[in-house]
């Protein structure tokens, strides 16, 4: 699902203190690994998330897949990177080709590290209910995977 990450920061470091997470339209990819980045991370990482453009409403499949996890993205409102109030980010994880040209624009006037994680679109897959949202628990778990190999983990002890 995930394929080769260009411009990634090194695997396992330390997550930085804010992410921004970008794909299209904010409706599937980038709230998705936004809740998992705040699942797996919790207060330590202040993690948003937007769109190139707003779509209407974050996609129900998304919200399916998200649940079997307890994680509730159900409220999510999209939104579009330009109605962000502050862009302090130390990193934006860009999920679509559309959404990394975008970052890669804000790097004129901002300072702040980019990676971008391709990512396939679940809702173009065909089929059942059931054979649709596996396609969707496939990019979840892909993220999730990539989250973990990507920031290690605090140490609690």
């Amino acid at each position: 699902m995930i394929g080769p990450v260009r411009g990634a920061g090194e695997e396992g470091t330390a997550p930085p203190a804010s992410v921004l997470f970008v794909c299209s339209q904010n409706v599937l990819r980038s709230p998705v690994a936004a809740e998992l980045m705040r699942r797996r991370f919790g207060r330590l990482v202040y993690v948003e998330s937007a769109g190139v453009a707003a779509g209407a409403e974050v996609d129900a499949f998304a919200v399916a897949a998200m649940e079997e996890l307890g994680c509730d993205i159900s409220r999510h409102r999209p939104k579009t990177i330009d109605a962000l109030e502050d862009m302090s980010f130390d990193l934006i994880v860009t999920l679509t080709p559309q959404a990394h040209h975008r970052a890669l624009e804000l790097t004129r006037t901002l300072a702040v590290e980019v990676e971008y994680w391709p990512t396939q679109d679940p809702s173009l897959a065909q089929g059942s209910r059931e054979q649709r949202l596996e396609e969707y628990r496939a990019l979840r778990d892909a993220l999730d995977a990539r989250l973990a190999r990507r920031f290690a983990r605090p140490s609690t002890g």
